[in-house]
């Protein structure tokens, strides 16, 4: 990826770092809502649950009552990452930015791709 990431994503990539770090898991990610606010979150696998970061991340985001999305960052994790569906559903031309564990943006693409 040749494009420079903005401040603004800049720090979601900090922030998807840290959640990936707290919660020792394979990647982390971070979104921005529509009103600039920010959400994180880690892989969550059980018996009976998986969630990857980025779906994490997006509940999260709506729980707390996000309309719509700018950005995702997904640290460690894939393009076709399952909770891109659910940001593509509501903020198709929202960026994701895919980057390696240590931060390195890899691919960035809008949530439909």
């Amino acid at each position: 990826m040749s494009e420079a990431l903005t401040d603004e994503d800049q720090k979601l990539v900090v922030l998807a770092r840290g959640a990936r770090g707290r919660a020792q898991s394979v990647s982390g990610a971070a979104v921005r809502d529509g009103d600039g606010r920010t959400y994180a979150g880690a892989d969550v696998t059980t018996t009976t649950l998986t969630l990857s970061a980025l779906q994490v991340a997006v509940a999260t985001a709506l729980s707390s009552g996000a309309e719509s999305f700018e950005a995702a960052v997904v640290v460690g994790g894939d393009p076709d990452d399952p909770g891109r569906a659910t940001l593509a559903e509501i903020s198709p031309a929202a960026a994701l930015v895919v980057t390696d564990p240590a931060g390195t943006p890899l691919t960035r693409l809008d949530a439909e791709g």
